[in-house]
């Protein structure tokens, strides 16, 4: 007998509850057993990957940027916080650093402030500079067998200068001068850079000399010249043995200085007659021929220890301009040894001394 179609079963209906229907708490037990699996799968890894990374070294910690010499950056650039000098400033700042290291720095002119290369390690910071390391090559040298740089700073530069180099150009030489090698140098740091005279030596003077790097310093040092400038001392070899009355080898020489049309300086003791011009002597050692003398400037006129030297019998060796004669050294016996001065910005005594010429020594040793 057919079964009436309301009865009809659907496909895959069996008539009987599902496991879910039957026991709806066994069905939320299992889906709840789900996630317990794969929580302890990601326990179980983390645990293998925390066992890997324990084997592996650990790793140091970097080290600061700024202050480690890096490929990548090869300069770094420290602020100045409070006024004190460049080496105890470096020693802080760069403490992966050696004092060694820091001097070497120093020396290859790899450390600069506003584009200017400090070469002093008892610079004096300023609140707000910016010092730049060069962990590379240093920026600019100035190499030049006839002038030596001493010291350098924003304002200042003091320079050895040889025997036979113009301080400045005259007519007759208009190019190869001190001040037109230390004029290309600067602009090499920046094109805007300037050169400023202060004081000369004659051409066959060697010794220290100073250079200002802006006018307002120039101006400083030129119209305060008698109070910034502490000890300006020179070496020479005179002709002669000279002998002080008193046997102390001191001595002291005033005169009064004034020039001729044909540029040649005379010594006279009449006031009227000129600058009062004042010298004061120490013999070092004396020859057979000739005699070491340091002298000190009071004054600063033009040719004045040639002058004044030759006024008491006593010419420089090689001074053929004023009484001395041809010697084996082949130039003008005169070194500036001692510069000494005040800081025109910072109101620092800076003091610099060259050691005595050895070629001089020889000479006055020369029949001892």
């Amino acid at each position: 007998m057919p079964v009436p179609s309301s009865s009809k079963r659907k496909p895959g209906f069996s008539g009987k509850k599902s496991s879910s229907e039957k026991d709806p708490a066994r069905s939320r037990s299992t889906s709840e057993r789900r996630p317990d699996k794969v929580e302890e799968a990601r326990i179980l890894m983390d645990q293998r990957l925390a066992k890997k990374l324990a084997l592996r070294p650990a790793q140091k910690p970097s080290k600061p940027q700024a202050e480690t010499a890096n490929k990548k950056n090869p300069e770094s650039n420290l602020t100045v916080n409070e006024p004190m000098q460049l080496m105890p400033f470096l020693l802080e700042r760069l403490k992966d650093q050696s004092r060694t290291t820091i001097k070497s720095l120093l020396k290859n002119q790899q450390i600069t402030i506003a584009k200017q290369v400090i070469r002093q390690f008892d610079h004096e910071l300023r609140a707000g500079d910016v010092v730049t390391i060069h962990w590379g090559k240093g920026k600019v040298t100035l190499k030049d067998p006839q002038l030596k740089i001493i010291y350098e700073d924003r304002d200042l530069i003091v320079v050895e200068k040889a025997a036979g180099l113009l301080s400045i150009a005259t007519q007759k030489e208009k190019v190869r001068t001190a001040y037109s090698v230390l004029s290309e140098y600067v602009k090499r740091q920046h094109p805007g850079n300037r050169i400023f005279v202060v004081h000369r030596l004659d051409r066959e003077t060697s010794g220290l000399m100073l250079f200002a790097k802006n006018p307002d310093t120039q101006f400083s040092m030129q119209h305060n010249w008698k109070y910034a400038v502490n000890q300006r001392k020179y070496i020479a070899v005179v002709e002669g043995k000279l002998e002080t009355g008193d046997g102390s080898g001191k001595g002291t020489i005033k005169s009064y200085l004034w020039e001729s049309k044909a540029l040649i300086v005379y010594s006279s003791n009449n006031p009227e007659d000129g600058q009062l011009s004042v010298t004061h002597y120490q013999v070092l050692e004396i020859g057979e021929n000739y005699s070491l003398v340091e002298l000190e400037l009071e004054t600063g006129r033009k040719n004045q220890i040639r002058v004044q030297m030759n006024s008491i019998g006593y010419p420089l060796a090689g001074d053929l301009k004023y009484g001395g004669h041809v010697s084996s050294l082949k130039r003008l016996a005169l070194h500036a040894h001692v510069l000494s001065f005040i800081h025109p910005s910072t109101g620092q005594t800076h003091s610099f001394e060259t050691p005595i010429p050895k070629s001089f020594e020889k000479l006055v040793s020369i029949g001892k």
